[in-house]
């Protein structure tokens, strides 16, 4: 059997879309000879749904979907995933569901067994976990139907497994000899390679075919690589698409043979890939076509810079430089060289005047040189109202360039660095950046080395370095990978060989600027534990771990 792999970008509740991208990839499946086409979970309405879910309106549009799709597409039988009421009169009202049809004949129908509701996941919310399903006779296989999660319990694989069932197994046990995995499988570094090792196994272990279709695009914060795969009954990937962008490849059940797209040579090379995706998704999908960075001479907001042209075009990306008397010289040099090799819109907006009008009224008796905390966050309020007056009068987006590492323990300015619509680089801690922008000048220089080289500066007053307040970066990053990403104690962290007056100043910071957290705007994604929906801690609290 010839099964055409579909990872197609969906917009969450644009049914048209979806629709019209469907029918397309139906088309060209069945041009290709295909006999099947297979869709990622939830393609019709578009993952996360969230709480549309609880809109009567959004389910009933998205069975309307169904129905046209088996009134419109003939001689190809088409998997794919959508949301179903559940009829019992006990339990979540919905199901999230897989379909097979043919030929406006609808033919076999499975429901979600495993129901995540761990990190950004939260499917028990609106789910009810479907029952055990049995292999289908189609075309010559009997075909073991499962939806993401469903995939993810094999003890083989897992030391502690989450859930008591193995669906897999189940239907392996029953004979299936070809298993469709249907997903919305999120990005996050390394993720991928786990992935694939854990469907390899699966094909190897139960000697089946193992078609994985998965999601691909940014939706708000969460981003999905795609990387649609197939693997043979050896565990071999026999066929995979592209990462994040829509894709199509074809496998060959009776050959083991498909096509195999090219994807991301390393970590570095894919997070740059899924922001700029994420950026472009967020932007477009929320209604935007263009965006201003707020420039500052160091290297986040050159990075942000460079992500937003490659995601929507120097045409579509301002940035502002906004100096103070504490500015650089070499930072307007830096600014304008940046904004010539990416050809984008710069305009400069001095805020020394404004600067000065703040302080009058706050501090009238203050010395000039008396410079407190309230001077430095009235300059970053300053930049950061002068942004979004900007996002007002022009209507475009502000991107805010805040990276993880000072977002962490608080190294930035509610209402003033870090207003935006989106914060870029918000789950990048500082190391990755500069990993990210060596890659962008691999091939020639387009952020000037000077804003690589020079010690990372907020510019609030005199001779100041991110280093006067923080460890050095390498230091603070690994300590914020193993408290947040980890969830590592500090005794353990210790233990690793960082200093305990370090450690124990690293994570009281960490702790104690939630609430900042909790007002920042949405980030992307790309690493096992984001702030945000997949770290939840409350706000106000006297725990201590320390």
């Amino acid at each position: 059997m010839k099964i055409a792999i579909v990872q197609i970008n969906p917009v969450i509740g644009d049914f048209k879309r979806q629709f019209a991208r469907i029918t397309a990839a139906c088309g060209q499946a069945l041009k290709d000879g295909c006999d099947l086409a297979v869709f990622p979970e939830l393609v019709l309405c578009g993952y996360p749904p969230r709480d549309l879910l609880e809109q009567h309106g959004f389910v009933e549009a998205n069975h309307a979907c169904l129905e046209r799709l088996l009134a419109d597409v003939r001689g190809i039988g088409v998997v794919c995933g959508l949301v179903t009421a559940n009829p019992a009169d006990t339990g979540k009202p919905l199901f999230n569901t897989a379909v097979l049809f043919e030929d406006g004949r609808l033919l076999h129908q499975v429901h979600k067994q495993l129901l995540p509701t761990y990190d950004v996941f939260d499917e028990r919310r609106y789910f009810e976990p479907g029952q055990p399903s049995r292999p289908f006779a189609y075309k010559g296989h009997r075909i073991g139907l499962t939806i993401c999660e469903d995939a993810w319990n094999d003890k083989d694989v897992f030391r502690r497994r989450l859930y008591a069932l193995d669906p897999v197994s189940q239907l392996a046990g029953e004979g299936a000899d070809l298993l469709i995995n249907i997903a919305a499988s999120p990005f996050h570094m390394g993720k991928r390679a786990f992935r694939d090792g854990l469907l390899s196994n699966l094909a190897a272990k139960h000697k089946m075919p193992l078609v994985f279709a998965n999601q691909v695009g940014g939706n708000d914060h969460i981003l999905f690589e795609g990387v649609s795969a197939a693997f043979d009954t050896q565990g071999w990937q026999a066929a995979r698409c592209r990462d994040f962008e829509e894709d199509y490849v074809v496998f060959d059940t009776g050959n083991g043979r498909g096509e195999s797209h090219p994807v991301a040579a390393s970590d570095v090379q894919a997070v740059l890939r899924a922001l700029v995706m994420g950026t472009r998704d967020y932007v477009t999908k929320c209604g935007f076509k263009k965006v201003v960075v707020g420039l500052s001479g160091g290297v986040d907001s050159a990075l942000v810079s460079c992500i937003a042209v490659q995601a929507l075009g120097a045409e579509n990306v301002a940035t502002v430089f906004m100096p103070s008397r504490f500015t650089s010289p070499d930072n307007f040099e830096d600014t304008r060289q940046l904004a010539r090799n990416l050809g984008i819109s710069y305009s400069i907006i001095p805020i020394d005047g404004i600067y000065a009008d703040f302080v009058k009224l706050l501090r009238p008796q203050a010395a000039p040189d008396d410079l407190t905390l309230t001077e430095q966050n009235v300059q970053a309020r300053i930049r950061g109202t002068l942004l979004m007056g900007i996002s007002n009068r022009d209507g475009c987006m502000v991107l805010s360039t805040g990276n993880k590492s000072e977002l962490a323990v608080g190294y930035c300015t509610l209402y003033g660095d870090m207003n935006g619509g989106l914060a870029v680089i918000s789950d990048v801690h500082k190391t990755l950046v500069y990993e990210i922008c060596r890659l962008i000048n691999a091939s020639g220089e387009i952020i000037p080395r000077r804003i690589l080289e020079k010690a990372p500066s907020a510019e609030l007053k005199p001779d100041q370095t991110d280093q006067d307040d923080l460890p050095p970066y390498d230091r603070l990053d690994a300590i914020l990978k193993g408290y947040v990403e980890e969830a590592r104690s500090a005794d353990e962290l210790i233990a690793a060989g960082h200093a305990a007056h370090t450690v124990a100043d690293v994570i009281a910071r960490v702790d104690r600027n939630e609430y900042k957290r909790h007002q920042a705007a949405p980030g992307l994604k790309v690493t096992a534990k984001a702030f945000g929906e997949g770290r939840r801690y409350p706000l106000a609290k006297r725990f201590n771990p320390l």
